[in-house]
């Protein structure tokens, strides 16, 4: 397939205007006297950006002086396309964007000679980057810019060029012309590195297209992946519960909060909604045990069309697989990822579990001593029920608060300007680039709070675009997101060239190339590259001026790991888009971000930054120490419930939903009753409320696999030797960037763990290096 699904100018430009950079002296309060050696910051406009950073996402006066400059420039599209600088301008970019590809259509058809077929990966590569400029640009638009007449265009651009993707997907000449290509060793042999990983990796997803098959077997496979994106669709908006609200004598909520109490209550009758957060609040504070039983059989039972629905799309998967030549829809999905297969995951599993026994136990003997010191003659005091872990887990964290100060105590150092100037110095630190504060143009973004930061590197200037729209507005999503708008790529000079024959509206063949957006020259290739955009998107509640947006502990590891996505767009500015930054193994997409959570909590990187809005105050670290011991508590648990789910994927993906008996609660029942330390109770079917199952089917287990990986990194790199400033020397900051980071994903993922540990056992991957990440455990960030 031509596009991978994974979870996208003018010369030396001022990074901040003449005008900030004199009013940046005016808030030097927000710096220590000596930042320059404090933070390592090399030049006086790099201390001038750092100043501007914080103060723009912190001073509403500064932001609103830095913004309003821009204000009176000519009008240009949206994060720079100038096709988009109005709803029409949709139509505009489709339509030239559409005679682009044809043209690369149109080229690699006709190839015959050895020269033409030398191109054919950066020419596919090419027009995939062309799909996706267009599909990822516009997808973003339409779920995130407030004008629905901008929406709506998107939309429709949107539709036009999923459509021709899908067309070209089954269009038969081109696999053809690859493989022949590949086949042909003084082509295959002329081709770089990258070039081969991206020739296989659009091998593979033509054949994962159906595209080999005879007409009516291809025909079935259309309407079987038609049929699982339909069902799937289905059964995440529609899932619902057994039972919507559950009623009881208003003398049996003991414990619960006595305004909500209120609130739920009427004629002396208590109603909690199943769906609602009031159910997931009497888990952890009504004190009568039938109640909480009751409220955990009703939010852990889906309703059987809710259930009819996933067994439908698990069955359809497991056809398709049959139908493409693999054993499993497991074998189909995980042949490319790091794990390889699902013995491979099954063995990861089985580690990490084992590596978790011991602690969870040690978990359940805590809650168990609560609840015998509080229990009840009829209330099984010799053992912790499913319902009863949220209870007791919650009374056992009310203890660990009560010792320390208000939760909210540490958001006084956490401001939203201090923490984004903490990642540029952080970055600085670990791999010589810095986040520089620039104007936007009329149109560049979607809402007058969205400030855009350009990434300078100290060696080869400006590298990429990062839009942040960090601030909550009515109707925004509330999920924490990172979006690549636009990937790496470089741009050839005959594409330039073929610019010249085209209508556009630019003044130059590159801006036309480029669509306006921003680009930079390499001197080492003498080529241009097109520079990665990202939108980074959070939804942190905005304070009134003068006190900044605080953001609490979890917040700062929410942006903190969506940075680490980011940060991979940054370095991983490969020449081909295909492998270009995040666009890798799903099963190796989360460690940068994980890792960067790590760094979120250590000592030495809080110190470049955390300190009170207000006074200026350092962090006191035994605060944040006793907040972090709260979140190590429980994790035992919570890692235990995501094995569980892992598990559960992996049987549902297997061979068991092709048996005319398939059953999806019985296996369900069948893995937690026989790996979870606490049975589930007979009579539930959470199954049907796993969401997950629709857009992570059979790679569940990534984001626990990435987990293990990053602790691992952690620790043997950053923390070597228990060294603790670590974590900010250069030289392990480029250890990281140069075997992990810059490769995108042009490397496969076990080379990139062997080189970063230095442990080339690792380097072939297989089962056995699988169980091996399991053995080293996931560890929460901050704790031992």
């Amino acid at each position: 397939m031509l596009r991978r699904l994974v979870r996208a100018p003018s010369s030396s430009p001022p990074w901040v205007c003449s005008r900030c950079l004199q009013q940046s002296q005016k808030y030097r309060r927000f710096n220590s006297s000596n930042s320059s050696a404090l933070y390592g910051l090399s030049s006086a406009r790099a201390k001038d950006d750092d100043a501007t950073l914080r103060s723009i996402f912190d001073n509403a006066n500064v932001w609103e002086e830095f913004s309003r400059a821009s204000k009176k420039n000519a009008p240009t599209g949206i994060v720079g396309n100038r096709y988009l600088a109005h709803p029409d301008g949709f139509l505009d970019f489709v339509r030239v964007t559409l005679q682009r590809c044809h043209a690369v259509v149109a080229r690699v058809s006709a190839a015959t000679s050895i020269h033409e077929y030398q191109s054919m990966v950066k020419d596919l590569d090419r027009l995939s980057d062309l799909l996706c400029s267009v599909i990822d640009l516009a997808d973003f638009v339409r779920g995130t810019h407030p004008d629905r007449k901008v929406q709506a265009a998107a939309s429709k651009a949107y539709a036009i060029m999923f459509q021709f993707m899908n067309e070209l997907n089954t269009t038969t000449v081109l696999n053809d012309q690859l493989k022949k290509a590949a086949s042909i060793p003084a082509v295959w042999s002329s081709w770089s590195e990258q070039e081969q990983v991206v020739a296989n990796i659009l091998i593979e997803d033509f054949s994962r297209s159906a595209i080999e098959l005879p007409d009516g077997q291809r025909q079935r496979f259309v309407e079987l992946s038609n049929e699982i994106a339909h069902v799937g669709s289905d059964f995440v908006e529609r899932m619902g519960p057994e039972t919507s609200y559950l009623k009881f004598d208003s003398k049996r909520m003991r414990g619960l909060d006595p305004n909500m109490a209120r609130a739920l209550t009427k004629w002396g009758e208590t109603r909690i909604g199943t769906m609602h957060h009031e159910a997931q609040v009497a888990l952890r504070y009504v004190d009568d045990a039938d109640v909480r039983r009751d409220v955990y059989m009703a939010v852990r039972t889906a309703n059987r069309p809710s259930i009819a629905r996933l067994e439908k799309m698990l069955k359809s998967r497991a056809e398709l697989a049959k139908l493409s030549g693999y054993e499993t829809f497991a074998h189909m999905t995980l042949e490319n990822k790091m794990a390889k297969s699902p013995e491979a995951v099954n063995q990861f599993l089985g580690a990490l579990a084992e590596d978790n026994k011991l602690q969870v136990s040690a978990e359940l003997q805590e809650l168990l001593e609560l609840k015998k010191a509080d229990a009840h003659v009829d209330n099984n005091p010799n053992r912790i029920n499913a319902w009863d872990k949220f209870y007791y887990s919650h009374k056992l964290l009310s203890n660990m608060h009560h010792k320390n100060r208000a939760p909210d105590f540490l958001s006084a150092y956490f401001s939203v300007g201090t923490v984004m100037q903490g990642l540029s110095r952080l970055f600085d630190r670990l791999y010589g680039i810095r986040l520089v504060p620039r104007e936007t143009q009329p149109g560049e973004v979607w809402e007058d709070g969205v400030r855009r930061l350009d990434v300078v590197s100290d060696t080869d200037g400006h590298i990429a675009v990062l839009y942040c729209d960090l601030f909550s507005r009515p109707g925004k999503t509330p999920n924490p997101a990172h979006f690549t708008l636009r990937c790496s790529r470089e741009i050839s000079p005959a594409e330039i060239e073929d610019m010249t024959h085209i209508s556009h509206p630019f003044s130059s063949p590159l801006e036309a190339a480029t669509s306006g957006m921003a680009a930079s020259f390499n001197k080492a290739t003498n080529t241009y590259f097109q520079l990665p955009t990202i939108a980074l998107i959070c939804d942190f509640s905005k304070h009134q001026h003068p006190r900044p947006t605080l953001l609490n502990f979890n917040d700062v590891r929410t942006l903190f790991h969506e940075m680490g996505h980011a940060l991979h767009s940054f370095l991983g500015r490969t020449a081909l888009q295909n492998v270009s930054g995040t666009r890798c193994a799903t099963d190796f997409a989360e460690l940068p971000s994980v890792l960067m959570e790590h760094f979120a909590s250590c000592p030495s990187v809080l110190a470049l930054y955390a300190r009170h809005w207000d006074t200026d105050a350092p962090l006191p670290m035994a605060a944040l120490e006793s907040r972090l011991a709260i979140d190590t508590r429980t994790q035992p648990g919570e890692t235990e419930a995501q094995i569980l789910l892992a598990m559960l994927d992996q049987a549902y993906h297997s061979s068991l939903p092709l048996s005319s008996t398939f059953d999806s609660t019985a296996v369900y029942y069948d893995v937690y009753n026989s790996h979870a330390a606490i049975p589930e109770p007979a009579g539930t079917a959470w199954q049907g409320f796993f969401g997950h199952l629709f857009g992570y089917g059979a790679t569940y287990y990534s984001y626990l696999f990435d987990r293990a990986i990053a602790g691992k990194i952690w620790s043997d790199v950053f923390q070597k030797g228990g060294v603790a400033e670590g974590s900010v020397e250069r030289k392990n900051g480029e250890r990281y960037k140069n075997e992990v980071l810059k490769w995108g994903g042009g490397r496969d993922g076990w080379k990139c763990i062997a080189g970063v540990l230095g442990d080339e056992r690792l380097a072939e991957g297989g089962e056995s290096a699988m169980k091996e990440v399991g053995r080293w455990g996931v560890r929460e960030p901050g704790g031992s």
